[in-house]
């Protein structure tokens, strides 16, 4: 009953998360409220709350009318519903959610008109489209399917932008440095081929005058699409002006199908796993936080599962059974257990600042004082959670050696095999099923830990990803992001809270995925493993 119903916990838990995080995807519907001195409430309902009579401060009850407050106090209607409606629009009016009792408002409607724009900067807006301006000229929109022609044409602009840059400005840029490349290599050389430098200084000036040309036409395109104006009407029947530029997508909720919805739906989600965060992580994608956690990951099991091994591998098979081998073992099941926070402090102290200081000394003596690897980054945050994911490697790898009969390595010793090839050619491919349930476990620690990561090489946001284009392709000194520091950062630091707040699950449901995602895999190898020896007689209880 016990596990049962810690199994059935964990499954509420999850499908909670899961339903508030595939939530934050799916196009609500966007009502209007109107009260009796004519303003009105555009929003989308986020939550509702039932308020006692008696919770009620002495203003409140004075904004009640007559008749209601009458019957509250009597207890005929013993609660008042409250509804927390999200409202966008937080640079018009300085927040995106306000909280309002029912009986102020009439019946919310849903008209088919109101829609919801999304924006780089400044969260989604709610309202009516009126209109486009463009080279002034004024454009009345009617349906949203001349909205939906404007976003593709802007859409188009943008693919402009980024054709010219990939097939313009980059490999004229490459093929400028290439030039000078070779014009600085001949002038060190003290070479007196006039005519080849100056037809090299003649190639590069003419590269650099295309480029120039390439990029004017870019800023030419990026100037029309900030002056390309949608006009829209808020709550307040108060009339904005907003960039097609600053437009990442715009919907009418009220008017989509359920299947339209799920197409939305299914376009957001994309969206959130491919774009990069924007609003201070409180909106946008993750993109770059995936890419830090599954790079930090991959770096952390590499650097701990060849040291785990063969750890492992040292403790059962060829240390003699005395104190000091009871001792190293007692150390490395108690270092299970260490907080992990007690390794970031070493990784920052050792790794960071005595290691990373070392090799700046030594390397990158030129550009101190300003550090290169004596600053937290992706290479020590990987080798600090190798640290902490050791033990549990090493006793998870010992643990499944004590487990391979013992027949198995006298019969390869009778048939002439040495220590070594009994160990590394019989034992250990038996015990690789112990290797990935280690595997497993450090992956799915690993993965969650977020204290350490804090002092050794996490930020808030990486402007540049750990991997690129520049030699040496991979950097180890860059710092990263990460989905676990991302949630906390979305939820406890940023200032749009409520905003946040189904950004936090979508991530936290993604993050789960992923630990889960990894471990399925290795174990549908171990599974497989395991069959293949089963297959050779082995007993099932030896792995």
């Amino acid at each position: 009953m016990a596990v049962t119903i810690s199994i059935l916990s964990m499954l509420a838990v999850l499908l909670f998360i899961g339903w508030k995080g595939m939530g934050h995807f799916w196009p609500h519907t966007v009502y209007e409220w109107k009260n009796e001195t004519g303003q009105s409430l555009i929003g989308q309902v986020y939550q509702r709350q039932d308020v006692p009579w008696e919770q009620l401060s002495i203003t409140q009850r004075q904004a009640i009318p007559s008749k209601l407050r009458q019957q509250l106090a009597e207890e005929t209607l013993p609660e008042l519903e409250r509804l927390v409606i999200k409202v966008g629009n937080r640079d018009v009016y300085g927040h995106g959610f306000v909280s309002q009792f029912t009986h102020a408002w009439s019946k919310p409607v849903a008209e088919p008109d109101l829609l919801v724009i999304e924006r780089k900067r400044g969260g989604q807006f709610f309202g009516r489209v009126v209109a486009s301006e463009s080279d002034g000229k004024t454009e009345t929109i009617q349906s949203s399917q001349q909205l939906e022609q404007l976003l593709k044409l802007t859409e188009s602009e943008h693919e402009k932008i980024e054709t010219l840059f990939e097939n313009a400005v980059q490999p004229l840029t490459k093929g400028i440095e290439r030039k000078e490349s070779v014009l600085n290599r001949l002038l060190e050389d003290g070479s007196n081929d006039h005519q080849r430098i100056a037809e090299l200084e003649s190639i590069e000036e003419q590269l650099r005058a295309n480029r120039t040309q390439a990029e004017l036409h870019i800023e030419q395109i990026r100037e029309h699409i900030e002056q390309h104006m949608l006009v829209v009407k808020d709550m307040n029947n108060d009339l904005h002006r907003i960039s097609f530029g600053t437009i990442l997508d715009a919907w009418y909720p009220n008017q989509m199908t359920l299947v339209d919805k799920l197409g939305h739906w299914f376009k957001q989600g994309v969206n959130f796993l491919i774009s990069e965060p924007r609003e201070s992580n409180s909106e946008g994608g993750v993109f770059p936080a995936i890419f830090g956690t599954i790079l930090l990951v991959i770096l952390m099991s590499v650097a701990v599962m060849p040291l785990g091994v063969l750890a492992g591998l040292y403790l059962h098979e060829y240390a003699h059974k005395h104190w000091i081998t009871r001792l190293m073992r007692i150390t490395v099941q108690n270092l299970a257990g260490v907080p992990s926070i007690v390794y970031g402090v070493f990784g920052l102290g050792f790794f960071v600042y005595t290691l990373g200081g070392s090799i700046d000394e030594i390397f990158y003596s030129d550009n101190l004082p300003a550090p290169t690897f004596g600053t937290p980054g992706l290479l020590w945050a990987s080798l600090t959670l190798a640290m902490l994911t050791l033990p549990v490697v090493v006793v998870t790898i010992e643990d499944g050696l004590s487990r391979i009969p013992k027949s198995v390595r006298d019969g390869a010793f009778a048939l002439g095999a040495t220590k070594s090839e009994t160990i590394f050619k019989v034992v250990l491919p038996m015990a690789m099923p112990a290797v990935l349930t280690a595997l497993i476990l450090a992956v799915a620690r690993a993965a969650g830990e977020v204290a350490p990561l804090m002092l050794v090489g996490v930020v808030k946001l990486a402007p540049n990803l750990p991997i690129d284009g520049q030699f040496p392709y991979m950097h180890l000194e860059r710092k990263f992001m990460h989905l676990g520091f991302h949630i906390y950062d979305a939820g406890f630091q940023t200032t749009n809270l409520e905003g946040a707040k189904s950004l936090v699950y979508a991530t936290s449901m993604l993050l789960v995925t992923v630990i889960v995602g990894l471990n399925l895999i290795a174990i549908r190898i171990r599974n497989s493993l395991r069959n293949s020896y089963r297959n050779l007689g082995f007993d099932d209880h030896v792995f």
